[in-house]
């Protein structure tokens, strides 16, 4: 019965465990997803403000080219990051994946070594 119970909790542990650090990974790839954003606009604002001051001669035609070129920068710009963080995500997801399985095959190594510990134990008392 104290078995049962044991491999039960290993098991419970090993779940809870891979749980708590994909939810871990999740939080810390929020979190640089935020600091990101945070960094992007606060660029794009500087870059923005930058722009208009070095275009003293704002004509409506002028205006409409400033416009096109503010926003292809922009939207480049926002490409390139969105792919960035596309491949962190990827890899944080490889990598919950890859400790996943070595948490479990630790698990099944252990329960193993708990078996021939038990066996052993067994044999010797005989």
């Amino acid at each position: 019965m104290r078995l049962l119970r044991s491999r039960a909790r290993v098991q419970v542990d090993s779940d809870t465990q891979v749980e708590g650090q994909v939810e871990r990974a999740v939080e810390i790839f929020s979190r640089v997803e935020g600091e990101i954003r945070d960094f992007v606009r606060r660029d794009l604002a500087a870059a923005s403000r930058h722009r208009l001051e070095d275009c003293s001669d704002l004509i409506p035609g002028n205006v409409d080219s400033l416009l096109q070129r503010l926003s292809g920068t922009t939207v480049q710009e926002i490409d390139h990051f969105i792919a960035e963080l596309q491949a962190l995500r990827q890899r944080l997801q490889h990598e919950a994946t890859r400790v996943e399985r070595e948490i479990v095959q630790y698990a099944s190594l252990n329960e193993a070594a708990r078996a021939s510990m038990r066996t052993i134990s067994e044999n010797l008392s005989f």
